[in-house]
């Protein structure tokens, strides 16, 4: 039976250097990622026990993502406290990507900067465009030790721009505004997210995990491969888009080549249409 997987991140570090994390991209500062493959039966959970097998001595960060993008898996607060703890007592950074913490549809809301014994050695990068509907403005934010927020400022002052006074003063509206819109909009992507996977797994061939975070369906469409010159996700994608003009991003690009992520960051209305156009474009096939 052949297991599909889903990568994470564990970084070993050959030697101290500042790390890179904008697009968490360790090979600029000669380091090396190692993957942690998770398996689509188990939803793409990550646990615990799966990231303490990869630690070596080398191992400088742990890096997390959850709610995750794209499969929208949500680690157990029990596995990231797990985590925390295994950093801790091996003096391991850890990066906590919390960009959907707020579209986290479990129940259980839970960030690491709760746990006490990690905090010297974390740091959390959070983002305005997932909660407050702000996608395109580039307003996000970091909580780390003075330290590493320092050098971290440095890094990010020499190699980016600054956001616009636009974007900071609507986001200076957005924290200190009422927060029921955030709660609203996740009850609205729940029913979103249900619509969308009842509307694929009715689709012949297509696979769909539900997932616990997040705005993206990852579906399976592996049982396409093959058909009319499609033998890949960029090549369904592609086709997709060009035939039927619905956009899906391939997963080639996030580690895995059997599958599309779809967000569902959009009406009832639009989803529905576009569900229509993906069974005409399959039938095509």
């Amino acid at each position: 039976m052949k297991i599909t997987r889903l990568r994470t991140r564990v970084a070993h570090l050959p030697v101290a250097k500042p790390f890179s994390t904008g697009r968490y991209d360790v090979r600029s500062v000669d380091c090396v990622c190692v993957f942690l493959e998770t398996d689509e039966a188990q939803g793409f959970r990550v646990t615990a026990n799966a990231i303490a097998r990869l630690v070596t001595p080398r191992t400088k960060m742990i890096i997390l993502n959850s709610p995750s993008n794209p499969s929208g898996a949500v680690m157990s607060p029990e596995d990231q406290t797990e985590v925390a703890k295994l950093a801790a007592e091996r003096g391991i950074w850890v990066l906590s990507d919390e960009c959907y913490i707020y579209l986290n549809y479990t129940g259980r809301q839970f960030s690491l900067a709760s746990v006490p014994e990690v905090r010297d050695r974390l740091v959390i990068a959070g983002s305005l465009s997932k909660t407050y509907a702000m996608t395109g403005w580039r307003m996000g934010y970091a909580l780390a030790p003075a330290l590493a927020a320092g050098a971290m400022a440095k890094l990010q002052s020499q190699s980016t721009s600054n956001p616009t006074s636009i974007a900071q003063k609507a986001a200076v509206a957005a924290l200190k505004g009422s927060q029921d819109c955030v709660e609203e909009m996740r009850k609205d992507y729940i029913q979103l997210r249900d619509h969308m996977v009842a509307g694929l797994r009715a689709l012949p061939g297509v696979k769909c995990n539900m997932p616990e975070g997040a705005f993206y369906v990852y579906p399976n469409i592996s049982s396409q491969f093959g058909r009319s010159g499609v033998n890949s996700p960029a090549d369904f994608a592609g086709k997709l888009l060009r035939e039927a003009h619905v956009a899906t991003v391939p997963g080639e690009g996030f580690g895995t080549h059997e599958h599309i992520r779809v967000s569902y960051a959009t009406s009832m209305k639009e989803l529905d249409r576009g569900l229509e156009r993906l069974q005409k474009f399959l039938a095509s096939l």
